[in-house]
């Protein structure tokens, strides 16, 4: 007899999915976020450091808004353009811009 937990690939063993930290662009929609993420790459003639961002739609659960830093994962296609999750918020919007104890 084996354990019927061997053999199976825990949750644990699961391949590190990609992160990345950014900006809440617009919150409008019902449980998702676009997220714009911006990177730092240099020009490969002029060798000048270039800013670049990126945007992301991520499901949201966690209730962010609209300049929230939020981190968000990689997970599996949950629409048609939906590939990543927001994990955690970061630091919400405002004057303060306090770090979200939950």
């Amino acid at each position: 007899m084996t354990d019927s937990s061997e053999g199976k690939p825990q949750a644990a063993a699961r391949p590190h999915r990609q992160q990345r930290v950014g900006v809440v662009t617009t919150a409008k929609m019902q449980k998702t976020v676009v997220v714009a993420v911006e990177r730092l790459v240099r020009h490969g003639f002029y060798r000048k450091t270039i800013r670049r961002t990126s945007t992301f739609m991520a499901h949201d659960e966690l209730g962010a808004r609209a300049g929230d830093r939020v981190r968000i994962a990689e997970t599996r296609p949950l629409s048609r353009h939906k590939r990543w999750q927001v994990t955690e918020i970061l630091e919400r919007a405002g004057a303060e811009a306090a770090p979200v104890e939950l």
